[in-house]
Order: C-alpha cells, then structure tokens, then sequence
C-alpha cells in the first residue's frame, strides 16, 4: 500500500438490506469502516476481532483518505480474505498479528498519506500554460 492508488469506487451494500435502506446507506456511508462528523471530519474506525473494543484509525478531510485506512488495518487484521473498500488496492505487505497501537500507527500514515496527495493543487490541464517573465524585462 506504499503507492497511492485511483480506485474510488464505493462499498456495495448488502443484498439483505431493502433498496430505500440501501440508498440512504450509499448516500451516507460510501466506504466500510468509516463515518462523517457533524462538521464535516471523516473518521475511521475498527472493532477487534473477539473483543468489544475497537481500534481508532483517525480524522480525515476525505472519505477515501479514512476509508484507506479502514483498508489497511482490515487487511493487516484479517488478511487477504478482508473485505477491502479498494480491492485493487492491496497492501504490499504481509499480514502480520501486530499490536492495536501497531495497526493504528500503519493505518493513519496511509490515510494521511493520501489526505495529503488530495490536498495538493491539481494543474488545470485544460490552460495553457503562461509564459515565464524574464529578468531581462
């Protein structure tokens, strides 16, 4: 999970959930694992297998940044049989049985990773591009 990857497609719900549930949940919930704060922060969180307690992987300013968290930690928790956000998107490392503290740590360098990556000003393709003025001038 070192690169980024482009995938964006959203968590298909279950088929036990009736359509209008279903569509509230898309509209609310795109990925698995993650939720919107009241004033707009996206969070991600993960229950650990056999306790009660989850693992809190961090705030994001995307949904996509949280929800590649989300991935990660699910990946590093259950391996490759994880039911990932981004299945084109598997990470490049081994599952491991590692910490709480562990899966944390690894889950929020990626989400940041690509909060940071869709923070970055996107050239315009679409301008030319302005002519450099020399010194000379």
């Amino acid at each position: 999970m070192e690169g980024v990857c482009c995938a964006t497609s959203p968590a298909s719900p279950s088929s036990s959930e009736n359509p209008s549930k279903r569509k509230q949940t898309a509209e609310k919930k795109p990925y698995r694992g993650i939720r919107m704060r009241k004033w707009g922060k996206w969070v991600a969180e993960i229950r650990e297998p056999n306790k009660r307690s989850r693992i809190w992987l961090g705030s994001y300013s995307s949904p996509v940044a949280a929800a590649r968290a989300y991935d990660t930690a699910v990946f590093l928790l259950r391996g490759p049989t994880a039911r990932l956000n981004f299945p084109d998107c598997v990470p490049d490392y081994a599952h491991q049985d590692l910490s709480a503290a562990a899966i944390r740590k690894k889950a929020t360098e990626v989400g940041a990773r690509v909060d940071a990556m869709q923070a970055l000003p996107r050239p315009d393709l679409n301008q030319f591009p302005t002519p450099e003025s020399s010194e000379e001038d």
